[in-house]
């Protein structure tokens, strides 16, 4: 079975997450430069087979569209023009910072390391992949 990619995009940064090959559980891969996202996954791709790719969709608590959800629109085309093979899927995001943040306290992690935003980041797109996994299998 091909592996499902998230990604938190930031303006700065973005998350990383993957599922294993059977879709079962969500790890935090890596927090990519924005700018360099297209080389990363076009070199990721290239080594993993990925036949779904979740991107966060950036809303406010109220349900409205994020002040960045033009941008991810935008980065979602450049996706499905790179990867035209590879279905897009789009997952509501509202939260996954501060659970991820949540995630991280929880963890034992220390005062320096829960401020590291790109942990942050890369927590909040396994997030955003184990919500999605679950809405799929039905359980969300």
């Amino acid at each position: 079975m091909a592996r499902i990619l998230a990604i938190d995009y930031g303006t700065k940064r973005t998350g990383i997450a993957v599922s294993d090959p059977l879709q079962i559980i969500a790890s935090g891969l890596e927090t990519v430069p924005t700018p360099q996202i297209f080389d990363f996954l076009t070199k990721y791709m290239a080594e993993e087979e990925v036949e779904t790719i979740v991107v966060g969709e950036p809303m406010y608590p109220d349900g409205n569209p994020a002040q960045i959800a033009h941008l991810v629109v935008g980065f979602v085309r450049q996706l499905q023009r790179l990867f035209p093979h590879i279905e897009i899927a789009m997952q509501d995001e509202r939260f996954s910072s501060e659970e991820a943040k949540e995630v991280i306290r929880q963890s034992g992690a220390g005062q320096k390391k829960r401020r590291d935003k790109s942990l942050v980041d890369k927590v909040s797109a396994a997030i955003i992949l184990q919500n999605f996994m679950e809405k799929r299998r039905g359980g969300g």
